[in-house]
């Protein structure tokens, strides 16, 4: 009988590692995966670069602010473009192309703005040449 709670007690011991080595991979797989995100993927981490120009739309309520980033002799120009809500002034990052230097912007309408080809809704679109 002895035995047996001595095996019973083992097992759940063994159960109880294993559930905890799992949860600890899981977060680890979590975190790693964050950051790669983070600093890869993520609109929000862009590099500020050099300000180009800027192209108010139709009514004034958004502004597109474009800056070319240079990260260095091994890599070539990219073209950000920074959205600027003007009544609230807040700031997001639409628009991120490789290999460009020069932008041309143009306003469709007070909400559609036209980067060099790519047509977006500011109130929900983005580009990235990374995910396409």
């Amino acid at each position: 009988m002895e035995n047996k709670n001595e095996d019973l007690i083992i097992k759940k011991t063994k159960q109880n590692t294993l559930a905890g080595c799992l949860i600890v991979l899981l977060v680890l797989a979590g975190i790693v995966s964050y950051f790669i995100y983070h600093f890869m993927f993520s609109m929000s981490n862009l590099p500020k670069g050099e300000f180009i120009s800027k192209f108010d739309s139709p009514n004034k309520t958004y502004t597109i602010e474009i800056y070319r980033v240079d990260s260095g002799a091994t890599t070539s120009y990219s073209i950000r473009g920074e959205l600027v809500n003007n009544k609230s002034n807040k700031r997001k990052n639409i628009y991120w192309a490789y290999k460009i230097d020069k932008a041309i912007v143009e306003w469709e309408s007070n909400y559609v703005v036209v980067i060099n080809g790519e047509r977006l809704d500011v109130r929900k679109d983005v580009y990235d040449w990374r995910r396409k």
